[in-house]
């Protein structure tokens, strides 16, 4: 079995060490703030992964209707309810996946998708709320009002769900997402509208304290690259050495269910597309640690877990179309030529572990005014440079598709995440960008056991096409000798399975493997 992966001694290591809260109930998809080493954190979901009933999904039960601060250093939490806040500050701030950024004292955020008591449904609000950090933390913890504390404002631009808020220089930068209105609902039926935004929103805030005021600036629209959500935008030093964003990953392709492979570059002058480079793990929005060195002009993201198409199996890369969750560390580098690399890190998260979680940075870390941490300022072999919180847990990579709301959780778990610069870091295993190039398609799909499996092959090799149904068994399995490289194509005729319903269709070579969910309908 020939492996995909090369080494590459690493600029560092990463090390994570879990801790637990007592008390602290799981969270996933929120927002965050710091001041003086206590976290406040709002929204955020209860539960795990959505589920497909569409009475049961984003039900409000679920909404997370409390401020939480936490001290990761003493180990203690308070909480208090949000009840005594205006309506339209408590349903935004029990919403899911609200874009975020802190600037200073105040926590800015904008949009999220919630429950709207004026239409009895779901929608994306249009408010960007600013948050009083230091003085709702210091009432929070003393049991003292703090509505004084928020401020909203209204604004159609704002209309965002599943997006990023980032800052380059004085400018903020509101980066992909949709607006998602009306209830989920999993099989197709019209409950809801969904607009991608497609777009950059760059605007400025002006801030007194008391009154908020937003200068919109031309926003930057691309309904190919920028068509992408529920990605991770992270905070960059670009090789000629200012602030920038790269947007990774995300889903979905205008065209196809599936996830973007390619990044975004934005500085400050626009953005380009880097279609050069192919990322294969962490897919969806996951805790993310960014790092630079100065001294080598390299920068580097470090991603934990999460939800990606591909992952690594001993040596082999398993492209599976169905998005699983997965346990893959990763860290994507760019060096002074602005080439980037993704290498697969020794160390996995312990569990199917990382959707919706955050990295909570230490401040008092020597980093850059946009969050980048100074990898050549680490003078310790270990430095503790923040936390990894929440996220979706899940019992087994692939649970959409059987989810009842049991399979998976929000993780109320922390780690410690250590960055080690010892003599002693291992070998970081390369992803190759020729990788991935089976480019599988079942056509058609739904089918009635006739249907033509088409893919590509790099190289010459042996091929296994194999059908499992969704409890593993293998139902159908045929082996094919010496295939040419090139388009392949491979039809299955008068299919006979057991019944009809999902099934999974595997191709593996030597190098990768690919997997597709494919449905049989009589």
């Amino acid at each position: 079995m020939v492996s995909l992966l090369s080494a590459q001694t690493a600029p560092f290591d990463i090390h994570i060490e879990p801790m637990s809260i007592s008390g602290l109930g799981g969270l996933q998809a929120y927002a965050f703030g710091q001041h003086n080493g206590k976290w406040l954190i709002v929204g955020g979901r209860l539960d795990g992964l959505h589920r497909r009933q569409p009475f049961a999904s984003f039900d409000v039960a679920g909404n997370n209707n409390q401020i939480i601060v936490i001290d990761p250093v003493t180990q203690q939490k308070w909480t208090a309810p949000i009840s005594t806040l205006s309506v339209a500050l408590q349903e935004q701030l029990s919403s899911t996946n609200m874009e975020f950024h802190q600037d200073g004292n105040y926590l800015y955020i904008i949009g999220g998708y919630g429950y709207n008591t004026a239409t009895a449904s779901r929608k994306t609000f249009d408010n960007l709320t600013a948050i009083d950090v230091p003085s709702v933390i210091s009432a929070v913890i003393a049991g003292f009002s703090f509505t004084g504390g928020f401020r909203q404002y209204s604004d159609a631009q704002f209309a965002v769900t599943g997006g990023h808020l980032k800052k380059i220089n004085d400018v903020f930068y509101l980066v992909g997402g949709n607006k998602f209105d009306g209830n989920y609902n999993p099989m197709g039926n019209p409950t809801y509208t969904q607009v991608y935004t497609n777009a950059i929103r760059k605007f400025t805030i002006a801030d007194d304290g008391t009154n908020l005021t937003v200068t919109h600036l031309p926003t930057l629209t691309d309904a190919t690259n920028l068509h992408r959500r529920d990605y991770n935008a992270v905070p960059q030093i670009m090789p000629n050495g200012a602030e920038g964003i790269t947007a990774f990953s995300g889903v979905f392709q205008p065209n196809v269910d599936l996830p973007f492979l390619n990044c975004v570059n934005i500085d400050s002058a626009g953005y380009t597309v880097n279609n050069a480079f192919q990322q294969y793990y962490n897919h969806y929005h996951c805790a993310v640690l960014p790092v630079y060195s100065e001294v080598n002009n390299e920068m580097h993201n470090v991603f934990f877990g999460g939800i990606a198409q591909y992952f690594d199996s001993a040596g082999i890369l398993v492209q599976d179309n169905n998005v699983p969750f997965v346990k893959t560390i990763a860290r994507i580098t760019r060096n002074a030529a602005g080439t980037m690399a993704e290498y697969k890190l020794p160390v996995e998260m312990p569990n199917l572990l990382g959707a919706g979680a955050e990295f909570i940075p230490i401040t008092g870390v020597p980093h850059y005014a946009n969050e980048v941490m100074k990898l050549d300022d680490f003078t310790a072999d270990s430095t503790l440079v923040g936390y990894i919180f929440g996220g979706i847990s899940s019992t087994a990579p692939n649970v959409f598709f059987t989810n009842t709301g049991t399979q998976s959780s929000a993780s109320s778990q922390i780690f410690k995440v250590y960055v080690v610069k010892s003599k002693t870091v291992g070998i970081h295993a390369l992803n190759k960008q020729s990788v991935g190039s089976l480019k599988m398609q079942v056509a058609p799909n739904p089918n009635k056991g006739d249907f033509n499996v088409r893919f590509h092959l790099s190289a010459a090799t042996p091929v296994t096409i194999s059908i499992h149904s969704v409890d593993g068994k293998v139902v159908e399995k045929v082996e094919l000798k010496n295939v040419s490289a090139g388009e392949q194509t491979y039809p299955f005729h008068h299919l006979s399975l057991e019944q009809t319903g999902t099934y999974f269709l595997s191709i593996e070579t030597t190098f990768e493997k690919a997997t597709q969910k494919i449905v049989l309908a009589r």
